[in-house]
């Protein structure tokens, strides 16, 4: 019985931090629904992933996907992939 009530709690936990945590984490860094604000910690961090590959954000890199988040939030199916998370880590309790 308290396995299923802890996976529940485990469920909206996860799914309460991909739906609000981080996209407001991300915002905060600086990965906006606008771009990538100037002087953040996200522009400091395209700016060495540019000089890496050679003047270009590779497609698929970390910062194109934070960015991706920053600027459209998580996919139906990422949300539930973290809310699953949650409901697995609480489920073992």
């Amino acid at each position: 019985m308290f396995d299923f009530l802890y996976a529940a709690v485990g469920a909206g936990i996860g799914l309460g931090v991909a739906v609000v945590g981080v996209p407001v984490v991300l915002g905060a860094a600086g990965f906006t629904a606008t771009g990538i604000a100037a002087g953040s910690i996200a522009a400091k961090m395209m700016s060495a992933a540019a000089i890496a590959n050679g003047g270009g954000v590779a497609a698929g890199s970390a910062v194109a996907v934070m960015q991706s988040v920053g600027a459209a939030g998580l996919s139906g199916a990422a949300q539930g992939a973290i809310a699953a998370a949650g409901a697995a880590v609480l489920g073992q309790a």
